[in-house]
């Protein structure tokens, strides 16, 4: 069951992640159809708006999801430790053979 929490969390923070992007995204997009940033250059608006993007939504998301990463972080690390825990196990049960 918590590895499908993991999953969850894992899920949960991406959604959120890709949603801060588009938000971004959109909000850019607005912003130069409107001339109030520059168009790039020639054919090139696209890539100028999902660079700035990806350049905005980055710290943004650091500081607004801070609380769902760590959430999902604390349950990676509880997974992990599990595996590590299973895999001692069996090495201890391989030397008592």
């Amino acid at each position: 069951m918590s590895e499908n929490r993991t999953g969850a969390a894992t899920l949960r923070y991406t959604l959120m992640r890709l949603g801060v992007f588009a938000g971004c995204f959109l909000v850019l997009w607005g912003l130069v159809y409107f001339r109030v940033l520059p168009r790039g250059l020639g054919e090139s608006n696209l890539l100028w708006v999902l660079m700035l993007s990806i350049v905005i939504s980055a710290p943004l998301s650091f500081v607004l999801l801070r609380k769902q990463r760590d959430a999902m972080s604390e349950q990676i690390v509880a997974k992990v430790d599990r595996a590590k825990d299973r895999l001692e196990s069996n090495r201890s049960q391989e030397d008592a053979l």
